[in-house]
């Protein structure tokens, strides 16, 4: 038996008034998405653990069934396995976000989704004025701080507290010091940076300093191939997701024009993904857009991002045959523009059929499964129904 596993990164979300009071899934026309709700069984997945922060790292390691409370000791090592950066046993990998702060307040978490060649000049400038510290550039806004010997520190993901004063926010305990030293140098050599001078007479918003958070030590994961008894592959354009990936010994796919960001090209990863299945028993393809257009507010741009990864769902349905599971990792709700701990949908397709007939927040509550861990997900899918 073949998996596929079609991820749409915070994809579900409340009712809003600008979609006739519907989510934006059940505004979308997604006839694809439809036909597996309709054609296999639904439900509900919770997949963030109590207790913990509902970012991606949380819910995608409880997706692929490795509980945050024993595996999990920050985002920015994960990213780090992705990178290719090896972490020391003392060292606090720290994921690092270029924003832009105006008037003390958090207003672009992404420095207006600033390009990676823009990122990698400042930080190679920053990096420079920092001896103390690693910094590595990553894709667009996202990017790494090493901190050598670290204690880690309480942060905030930037993306929780846009329009909001970040005073209330800074970095606290263990690194905190360090930390504050590099977002003040940051500030410094970021002002009069050829690449903001550039960028404000464009039109473009400045990244005006640096925001470290999700700082952890070098994880360590057991085995998906031992796990589950199925060879594992990664399609994602983010950092995160193929760093999980890499820690578990997941094949990791690259697709030429997955960018992360809106303009992704979805059909390109279906392609890959239904390719790849020729040697993996499960993909994992992750779509990063509809989390993305949530954390923008950006109602018309969710709808679009949904209704393009429907299309591509269509190529998969029209080109795979084994069973095929959709579902995103966390809600995105457009009113808040972060993210949420609510169960999500789920759809299966491949492994019987009930009554749902459409992909749904409201339908899939009345589908067969239920409401399912997330951590049992994986183990649904590959063993009790071979």
């Amino acid at each position: 038996m073949k998996y596929l596993i079609i991820l749409g990164d915070g994809m579900a979300d409340w009712p809003c008034e600008g979609l006739c009071n519907k989510t934006p899934l059940a505004y979308a026309n997604i006839p694809n998405m439809d036909r597996i709700a309709r054609e296999g069984r639904s439900g509900m997945l919770k997949t963030v653990k109590d207790g913990f922060e509902p970012g991606s790292d949380i819910a995608n390691l409880s997706v692929l069934g490795y509980d945050p409370a024993l595996y999990y000791t920050g985002r920015g090592p994960l990213e780090a396995f992705s990178m290719g950066i090896c972490l020391g046993p003392d060292d606090i990998a720290y994921r690092c976000n270029l924003v832009t702060v105006t008037d003390g307040v958090m207003r672009d978490f992404s420095a207006g989704h600033i390009s990676s060649a823009e990122g990698a000049a400042l930080l190679k400038s920053l990096d420079a004025a920092l001896p103390d510290v690693s910094i590595y550039p990553g894709v667009s806004y996202r990017n790494l701080l090493v901190v050598s010997g670290g204690a880690g520190a309480k942060t905030t993901p930037p993306h929780d507290i846009v329009d909001e004063e970040i005073a209330e926010y800074l970095p606290d305990g263990g690194d905190a010091s360090v930390l504050a030293e590099c977002v003040r140098v940051s500030r410094e050599i970021f002002a009069d940076h050829p690449v903001n001078k550039k960028r404000i007479a464009e039109g473009k918003p400045p990244t005006t300093q640096i925001w470290p958070w999700s700082g952890g030590k070098k994880p360590q994961l057991p085995s998906f191939l031992e796990r589950y008894g199925v060879r594992g592959a990664m399609i994602s354009a983010v950092d995160l997701l193929n760093g999980i990936a890499r820690c578990v010994g997941m094949d990791i796919i690259t697709v030429p024009g997955a960018t992360g960001y809106l303009d992704t090209d979805y059909m390109a990863k279906a392609r890959y993904a239904v390719e790849a299945l020729k040697t993996a028993d499960l993909v994992y393809m992750h779509v990063e857009a509809p989390d993305e257009a949530g954390h923008l507010g950006s109602a018309e741009e969710k709808v679009r991002a949904i209704e393009r990864l429907d299309e591509a769902v269509g190529y998969i349905l029209d080109n795979f045959d084994g069973v095929i599971a959709l579902l995103p990792d966390h809600p995105t709700p457009l009113a808040l523009k972060t993210h949420t701990s609510d169960p999500v949908p789920f759809a299966v397709m491949g492994l019987g059929c009930d009554d749902v007939d459409c992909y749904s927040e409201n339908a899939a509550e009345k589908g067969s499964f239920g409401l399912m861990d997330a951590l049992d997900f994986i183990l649904m899918l590959t063993v009790k129904h071979e």
